[in-house]
């Protein structure tokens, strides 16, 4: 199939752009580089360089030859920072992913696979269904649940397959891809750049949550199995025309944990500073993926913390600037 691919000089777009063309797909990235990354563009995939926002350079790109399907990575992910700049997030994450569908429907793309978000559900002591209770406790997560709401009237009425997967905390590395955002604001890449010296130490925003020691419980998903995911679901459009997906690993693990696991892997003392909780943390966000194991017959592969982890430091060890040189 013809690929588009937005957000594809990102951490999981770029990733997956490249098992994409190693399954042999043809992949088009799209990406404004504002975030994203040039160098983590795959070699043989296309690089159109232009915003979401351009609706002109977007109808061209996605006019200039006949697509099978979209998947669409690109949008702010700094849960915090939309709680501080709401208008930014909606304008980036919800606007262009809107005018991304609208322009998709005119080209007659009909398969779109989505980057969503657990941030669409509430905070629960039990793992997370797709039916459990929605309620974003921040703007990103809305922007996310906004766009697959208009995703399945899309569908309605034009006949836009979706798949939607709903990530849980991405992270660790595949050889030569790791994280890189600027500036980092996921955890593990953050307690990983004190260890490797630059910056002085970790914050936990709140110990006073209603978990066990007190800080926030995040499901840990590996990029490659996020990829794997990508894959089954793009291959599940050919005879499904909706479908959304919980991707995690189905294990909880707390701020704390986290960071002890980290002193492990990297021998560093890894010393951290408490703060007030952080506006719209949810307490526990724990995956339960049972739903796309039993229809997709995906599983993940990296379930060990400190394996992941040690994914991870392979990685800001021999990339200490990322993709810079």
């Amino acid at each position: 199939m013809n690929i588009f691919v937005t957000g594809g000089a990102g951490y999981i777009g770029s990733a997956t752009a490249e098992a994409l063309l190693k399954a042999g797909h043809a992949v088009t990235v799209y990406d404004s580089l504002v975030t994203g990354h040039r160098a983590a563009v795959p070699a043989d995939a296309e690089f159109i360089h232009a915003s979401l926002d351009d609706s002109h350079a977007l109808a061209e790109a996605l006019t200039s030859k006949k697509f099978d399907a979209i998947m669409h990575f690109a949008a702010f992910i700094e849960a915090g920072e939309s709680m501080k700049d709401p208008g930014r997030f909606f304008r980036n994450n919800f606007t262009n992913s809107l005018q991304l569908m609208e322009t998709a429907v005119r080209a007659g793309v009909r398969k779109f696979v989505f980057s969503s978000t657990a941030a669409v559900y509430q905070s629960s002591e039990e793992p997370l269904t797709e039916d459990s209770p929605i309620g974003p406790t921040n703007v990103y997560g809305h922007t996310k649940l906004m766009t697959e709401q208009a995703l399945e009237w899309y569908r309605s009425i034009y006949g836009l397959h979706y798949a939607v997967l709903r990530y849980f905390n991405a992270c660790g590395a595949l050889p030569g891809r790791g994280e890189a955002h600027q500036p980092e604001s996921h955890l593990i890449p953050r307690v990983l750049q004190i260890a490797l010296g630059q910056s002085e130490s970790a914050t936990i925003f709140g110990t006073d949550y209603p978990t066990p020691d007190g800080t926030c419980i995040r499901d840990y998903i590996h990029i490659a199995d996020l990829v794997s995911a990508h894959i089954l679901a793009l291959g599940a459009l050919e005879t499904r025309d909706k479908m959304t997906y919980n991707v995690g690993s189905g294990n909880g693990f707390s701020v704390r944990e986290v960071i002890e696991a980290a002193r492990k892997v990297t021998g560093h003392a890894i010393p951290v500073i408490e703060a007030p909780r952080r506006a719209g943390d949810s307490a526990r966000l724990v995956a339960s993926p049972q739903r796309i194991i039993s229809e997709l017959g995906w599983q993940p592969t990296h379930t060990n913390l400190q394996d992941i982890l040690s994914s991870a430091w392979e990685w800001h060890v021999s990339h200490p600037h990322g993709y810079e040189k």
